[in-house]
């Protein structure tokens, strides 16, 4: 009599549901005394035990109450009221769809318009996927990082399963510091590194320290989408600066830029043009900041990979005044869904900071922390590194090879000394042309992607992103051989 044959799952998981939905519906009353388990067996058709089971279940979570002698009832008071059935939504008039009469703040109205028509997703069903953004799988130590897993998992117990500071486990703090004086030159101790989701919320917890609606932002023309939305959605006033060859050039700032709360810059490999700040430009950012009481945010989204001539340091290393925030990440170097980045602060913005993560999020996972920690200390991150640096050193000569062979002076390339992407421009094509590109592109199962959506004004003639970092150096040549018999080069 309660089984439907349109439920799923075991019969006494049917018999639960069912009597549960019955209590919340107020079909079986608070105190009502429900039916011996050998009388509701036969009526069910199912065995006594069954029924013990779905009488267990139902006490266990506060449904059912049983007395001595007396038998089974619906408990009078009920652990989920409020999970009951709400009435149907006629039976509210006044209630509009989405609660669009209740309103929402000006932040998240600013983020909806932001976010994100301008974000390139993958484009579906291709062949060779160009996408920016995405390292190589196959020479990922997987076996390492499971073994290191497994081992941080048993050593699970009540003291690692707490809350956990919101700067990050001191261990982790502690090998990233390390690491970052040694490979980046980077002036930090363990106190100024904070553990954060990724450079994206590294990017968010510095727009609400420091960014105000009307404040004005000073950002690199092109840039970094994901940095443009969040302090788009924080209320900034954008004031973009054109790139040269060597990045941005604070000379040719335009005069608003003197009001500016602070400056995001990619100076090791910026984004996406992939120029190089030599090092008159970053001690004149640096004079610049000092003039205006501004801030520096420099992205070091992925200087490990750096494929001619020596690293220049970062920007950071060269602040003598304590007003470069450093923003790095594991996801191009390991892989984007760990969502473990970091931030090194100044020493004034280390108690306004952590006071925000801990609001947002209170702290950022600690077994994945604990493994990373592991994978850094005992040698394999930078074994990794350099093992990942020649394999991305491969695909970078095959796209430039290929490029060359297959529309020859018809792209000029861009950026194709660092990082895990180029830029390939068609000098005779305007940029209006891009989306034709693209679309031409997916028809023939290759996937490229538009370089205008990382400009505020428009770029001088057609651009494409290409990303190489997952691909190998077979299929980059393929892909490039079937883009250009789609774009009329070649054979």
């Amino acid at each position: 009599m309660f089984i439907r044959s349109d439920q799923a799952g075991p019969i006494y998981q049917q018999l639960y549901r069912w009597m549960r939905e019955a209590i919340l519906r107020g079909e079986l009353q608070p105190g009502a005394r429900l039916p011996a388990t050998r009388t509701l067996a036969q009526d069910a058709g199912v065995s006594r035990n069954t029924i013990l089971l779905v009488y267990d279940q139902l006490r266990a979570e506060g449904y059912v109450e049983g007395h001595v002698g007396a038998g089974t009832f619906v408990a009078r008071e009920l652990p989920d009221d409020v999970l009951r059935p709400p009435p149907p939504r006629s039976a509210h008039p006044e209630a509009v769809a989405d609660g669009a009469a209740l309103g929402i703040s000006a932040y998240a109205k600013r983020a909806q318009i932001i976010l994100s028509p301008s974000m390139a997703p993958s484009v579906p069903n291709v062949r060779f996927d160009f996408r920016y953004g995405l390292p190589g799988v196959a020479e990922f130590p997987r076996d390492i990082w499971r073994r290191l897993l497994a081992r941080q998992a048993r050593r699970f117990s009540s003291e690692t399963s707490r809350y956990a500071h919101p700067a990050g486990l001191p261990r982790l703090r502690q090998v990233i510091a390390d690491y970052l004086r040694r490979a980046r030159a980077v002036d930090c101790t363990e106190d100024r590194v904070i553990v954060v989701n990724g450079s994206q919320q590294a990017l968010d917890l510095i727009a609400r320290t420091l960014i105000d609606p009307g404040d004005k932002v000073l950002v690199e023309e092109p840039h970094y989408l994901g940095a443009r939305e969040v302090f788009q959605a924080a209320g900034a006033d954008l004031v973009p600066c054109p790139v040269d060859g060597d990045g941005l050039d604070i000379e040719r700032a335009p005069p608003a830029a003197a009001k500016a709360r602070l400056a995001y810059v990619t100076p090791s490999h910026q984004f996406p043009t992939g120029a190089v700040m030599p090092l008159a430009r970053r001690l004149a950012l640096l004079a610049w900041a000092r003039k205006t009481r501004a801030y520096v945010v420099e992205d070091d989204y992925d200087s490990e990979f750096r494929y001619g001539g020596r690293p220049v340091e970062a920007v950071q290393a060269l602040d003598a005044a304590g007003q470069v925030i450093y923003v790095g990440t594991m996801s191009k170097t390991l892989f984007p869904s760990l969502r473990i980045g970091f931030l090194v602060l100044p020493p004034a913005l280390l108690k306004p900071v952590l006071a925000i993560k801990h609001l947002s999020d209170r702290h950022t996972p600690t077994l994945p922390q604990s493994v990373l920690a592991d994978f850094i200390a005992e040698g394999y991150f930078e074994r990794h590194v350099r093992r990942a640096r020649t394999q991305n050193a491969r695909r970078r000569a095959a796209l430039l090879e290929a490029l060359a062979r297959t529309f020859g002076d018809s792209v000029t390339v861009q950026g194709s000394n660092a990082g895990l992407h180029l830029v390939a421009w068609f000098p005779d094509r305007p940029a209006s042309d891009t989306a034709t590109i693209v679309a031409t592109a997916a028809a023939a199962g290759v996937g490229v992607y538009p370089i205008s959506p990382y400009y505020l004004s428009e770029p001088q003639s057609a651009g494409l992103l290409l990303g190489y970092g997952a691909l190998s150096e077979r299929d980059i040549d393929a892909g490039i051989r079937l883009l250009g018999r789609a774009l009329g080069r070649g054979n």
